[in-house]
């Protein structure tokens, strides 16, 4: 059995077929999807997919740093007025306060603000004691000065699709972060495969990021759930363990990681 622990299954790339999608991942042993929040906009079509399959299904919230842009302010404040409806819920449905992070990667024109928004949400990780999903690219060092100030012992969460180097894997965990592997890890030019067998099996974890970044053999196809069996082999591969061990490991560490509940 495995947890994906960042799918974007309410996407519209899945419009016409996401029950379907939904069907080929709990066959494939996917038995629990981890939904983050992107924008103010997301918040419907995410909840409405929790509605219909709650036992399978858990929602974070949070202000992805692409859209930290002029009106990013009203945004995440639409966000956090959301956040008590759902942290109030006994079933567990907000397990964690993502998709936050930074991109510098086409645009640092709202640099400054992304880091504002980013802290923002990060204190409210820790005043709910719940982890993060944090999303870094071209901004490990800006990314690091951040946890650096902020971690205070109540932070923990993941590196949602890290591909990052080995001294920056190193320095993700001493923050107390697990890394997040998807459809990248199985990519030729991936440099991660080639330290991940010195990292600690304990503070990873398994996602698929679809409909985007889909690994091999689907590269250049519209990713999806399911697809994650597919990482699950590549990384016992570098380990050097069973598939299923794998899968075992990296579902024990999001259920304690995300404290989730049946």
């Amino acid at each position: 059995m495995i947890i994906n622990t960042h799918s974007h299954i309410y996407d519209e790339a899945f419009d016409n077929d996401r029950e379907v999608v939904f069907q080929r991942a709990l066959e494939a042993g996917v038995e629990m999807l981890l939904l983050p929040n992107c924008d103010e906009k997301t918040i419907k079509p995410m909840m409405e997919f929790y509605e219909k399959h709650p036992d399978n299904v858990r929602v974070m919230m949070g202000l992805h740093p692409e859209e930290v842009k002029e009106e990013y302010k009203t945004k995440l404040a639409v966000i956090e007025n959301e956040i008590p409806r759902f942290a109030r819920n006994d079933s567990g449905v907000l397990v964690g306060i993502g998709e936050i992070g930074l991109d510098f990667y086409w645009d640092d024109t709202f640099k400054n603000e992304q880091i504002e928004v980013l802290s923002e949400q990060l204190h409210w990780a820790k005043e709910l004691g719940l982890p993060v999903s944090i999303h870094t690219r071209n901004a490990f060092h800006e990314m690091f000065k951040v946890l650096d100030h902020e971690q205070d012992g109540r932070l923990s969460g993941v590196m949602h699709c890290f591909n990052g180097t080995y001294d920056e894997a190193k320095t993700a965990i001493s923050y107390g972060m697990h890394l997040g592997l998807g459809g990248v890890i199985t990519y030729k030019n991936c440099g991660v495969k080639e330290f991940l067998a010195d990292i600690p099996m304990d503070r990873i974890v398994l996602e698929t990021d679809d409909p985007y970044l889909p690994p091999i053999p689907y590269r250049g196809q519209r990713n999806e759930p399911a697809y994650i069996v597919k990482t699950a082999e590549k990384v016992a591969e570098i380990y050097n363990v069973t598939t299923e061990e794998i899968c075992k490991k990296t579902t024990d560490n999001a259920i304690k990681l995300f404290k989730l509940v049946s």
